[in-house]
């Protein structure tokens, strides 16, 4: 059974359920960790289809099997590191507990997959600090964002990316899964190791693997995952942020959270603590599916109505996304990587 109660199917190649893996636990309700019971909560991956809204197209969606996606028991928080680099003003609130060029494109196809990929330094800083992965061949997408103004962000994100592109061919998925998750934690203890406290280099991630009839997405801090399917795009990841946690606690509203003065306090990222946990959801591909993972530079600067409306296009839609971010004078670096499913 999973942790819903549901029972598990067997033909999910995605299942971390015969690794030798401790389940991971929700942390108790602070002040800035709400209550996962809060009604009207957007949707909510680590609390499954009940929190998706009416008209959210994973509404109707199979029942997950692979509810193992929350977070170990945390501390409280220690307050949001201060930047030493005035170009860039994200933060983590730690807990305890190749590279990207300026401007960079490009599509790949393998089989059922089609991707595209870009990224772009945006039009204030002066160096990129999101990296990518566009592995079709194993059916692996990653963005990783590097905390820009703490130590060596875009040296944070790269180890992150060059991690994942590792990751040898030929494996079964639970093989990717554990790779994955493997992966991550020896770059976020290479990281920790790199720099001495209380600096901090550490990036953001999101990864997508597709395999068979199913989909897993893992992620650490506020790089998304959105679906588009049957013309509705949904967001399939939940920010790891301090003003996320206002938003579900009630403190804020929703539409109030770019414009707080703490929107940039990430929450847990590859690097900011001891040990990484990595939240995780799963569910059914269907053909058609087009999945978009981006960094905080894309879906900070666009409204979710025209995001998902170029998200859509039928001509490089990673390319389009990145072009429409610049033309709204997104001050972030800003990275695409679109995937569809053929079949």
């Amino acid at each position: 059974m999973s942790e819903s109660g549901h029972a598990k199917p067997q033909d999910d190649p995605l299942s971390d359920q015969h690794r030798d893996e401790p389940a991971d636990t929700m942390p108790a309700p602070t002040a800035s960790s709400p209550d996962s019971s809060l009604p009207d909560r957007p949707f909510d991956p680590l609390n499954g289809p009940s929190s998706l809204q009416p008209n959210d197209p994973l509404a109707a969606r199979p029942a997950d099997p692979l509810l193992d996606r929350g977070v170990d028991p945390l501390a409280e928080p220690a307050a949001g590191l201060q930047q030493a680099d005035d170009e860039d003003d994200t933060t983590i609130r730690k807990r305890k507990g190749p590279a990207a060029s300026q401007e960079q494109g490009q599509s790949s196809q393998s089989g059922r997959f089609v991707s595209w990929a870009s990224t772009h330094v945006g039009t204030v800083r002066k160096h990129n600090e999101d990296s990518l992965v566009d592995r079709s061949d194993l059916g692996l997408w990653a963005v990783a964002d590097g905390a820009g103004g703490h130590s060596r962000g875009d040296v944070a994100s790269r180890m992150a990316a060059q991690a994942l592109e590792g990751i040898p061919p030929n494996l079964s998925a639970s093989d990717v899964l554990a790779e994955i998750r493997q992966r991550m934690q020896e770059t976020n203890a290479a990281l920790r190791a790199s720099v001495a406290p209380p600096q901090i280099s550490a990036t953001t991630v999101v990864v997508l693997i597709a395999r068979g009839d199913h989909y897993a997405c893992l992620w650490a801090g506020d790089s998304r995952a959105y679906l588009l399917r049957n013309g509705t795009m949904a967001q399939v990841t939940r920010d790891h942020s301090l003003v996320q946690e206002m938003v579900e606690a009630g403190a804020i509203r929703a539409e109030d959270a770019e414009s707080h003065p703490n929107a940039n306090v990430i929450t847990r990222a590859v690097g900011s603590g001891d040990e990484l946990d990595l939240d995780k959801i799963t569910d059914r591909l269907l053909p058609g599916d087009r999945f978009l993972l981006c960094s905080d530079g894309l879906c900070k600067t666009l409204p979710d109505s025209l995001t998902a409306e170029l998200l859509a296009s039928s001509e490089d839609p990673s390319e389009k996304l990145i072009q429409a971010t610049l033309e709204h004078r997104g001050r972030d670096n800003v990275t695409a990587v679109v995937i569809d499913i053929l079949s």
